[in-house]
């Protein structure tokens, strides 16, 4: 899938609030260590994972499900197997009328599904990170995918 820096941009400048379907409470799993990055950049973040519900994660208490959240969100980030994506995409469809980005992290694409919440209105983003994509495009990688931290091999 080729997407517009324009448009990644666009999605990560209107995005306020954020359900992250799939995360874990393990803090070496990349679904943790996005959450929290998109948490620490001011997103509201609504973690999301039956095995963790009633848990507190980045100081916010674990829903089980898409059904379980109060209140509208903007994105749905998926962070789960392209099989489990359908009815993920079908549950956020129907909870969040004003729903504008359905986002599918790497390896994570289901084209049906994709197409369905597009002929929403809703803009779909799949096999994409948004934490890459946002230090990308706000300055915060070099060309080379490094951290502009200091980098040296001197001790």
């Amino acid at each position: 899938m080729s997407y517009s820096d324009a448009l990644l941009k666009d999605v990560l400048t209107r995005t306020k609030r954020i359900a992250v379907v799939g995360v874990s409470m393990n803090p070496v799993r990349p679904s943790y260590y996005v959450a929290r990055y998109l948490g620490l950049k001011g997103f509201d973040i609504v973690p999301v994972n039956p095995m963790s519900a009633g848990e507190v994660l980045f100081g916010k208490t674990v829903v089980a499900s898409l059904g379980d959240i109060d209140g509208p969100v903007d994105m749905v980030d998926v962070f789960r197997r392209s099989e489990a994506v359908p009815p993920i995409v079908d549950e956020a469809l129907l909870l969040f009328p004003d729903l504008q980005t359905i986002w599918m992290q790497i390896g994570v694409e289901h084209s049906d599904a994709a197409a369905k919440a597009e002929a929403r209105g809703v803009t779909v983003i799949q096999n994409r990170c948004p934490k890459i994509e946002y230090q990308r495009l706000f300055g915060e990688l070099r060309m080379g995918g490094f951290a502009t931290g200091v980098i040296s091999s001197k001790l």
